[in-house]
């Protein structure tokens, strides 16, 4: 997979793609992570990339032509593109597998008080990562980059994937491990077992529970 970032702050993502399972899957070519920096693509004085909108009002707004110049420069027939957006549709796990399965995905970080609404009509995908307001579209991109690659094959553990939380619509169940009793606090006798049987059951109910209580909202 190629994954593709537009963004004006390619430094906020050097900790990112330079540190534990983002880091691993790119030494071991599962993925490429690209960085752009579109302010490359303004030809305009200093490189400005922003400019007052029409009609006034306050803020600045991301121009669509260094946009749409990188997208030309960069897209593919396998491309998809994605825009980072607080009235896109709101990003899950389910999104997250149907993603990695994409050969190229280009992601649009904005920025300021919003983007010409003309850069809309690139995309193929608008996405939030959330109801409320981030100063750009980094850390969501980074989000989604996450939660993408680490389902790519021999990324992580699939058996680990299989039991995380959100998949059969379920959060996890609890976890625990040494030591066996803790400040009055103990590790629940079922999985001291041995009984595998009854360790899947108790974990099964436990996830139907937390989920009950905790997001009701999630389950089918």
């Amino acid at each position: 997979m190629k994954i593709d970032i537009l963004s004006l702050f390619p430094n906020m993502f050097t900790g990112f793609l330079n540190e534990s399972i983002i880091k691993r899957a790119i030494e071991k070519k599962k993925v490429e992570i690209n960085i752009i920096d579109f302010r490359t693509y303004s030809k305009l004085n200093n490189n400005q990339v922003d400019d007052t909108p029409y009609g006034g009002g306050p803020g600045m707004v991301l121009r669509c032509e260094p946009i749409f110049d990188c997208i030309d420069d960069i897209k593919t027939k396998d491309s998809k593109i994605i825009l980072l957006t607080p009235d896109g549709k709101k990003y899950n796990q389910k999104m997250a597998v149907n993603l990695k399965d994409e050969k190229h995905l280009i992601i649009i970080c904005g920025h300021y008080e919003g983007f010409d609404e003309r850069i809309r009509t690139l995309a193929d995908i608008e996405i939030s990562i959330g109801d409320y307001i981030l100063t750009g579209g980094e850390v969501p991109a980074m989000t989604i980059t996450d939660s993408i690659v680490r389902l790519l094959d021999e990324v992580i553990n699939k058996e680990s994937i299989c039991d995380e939380s959100f998949n059969n619509n379920l959060l996890d169940y609890p976890t625990y491990t040494k030591p066996r009793s803790y400040r009055g606090l103990n590790v629940p006798e079922v999985l001291l077992s041995g009984d595998h049987k009854k360790i899947a059951e108790w974990r099964k109910n436990e996830q139907i529970k937390r989920t009950q209580e905790k997001r009701p909202d999630i389950i089918e």
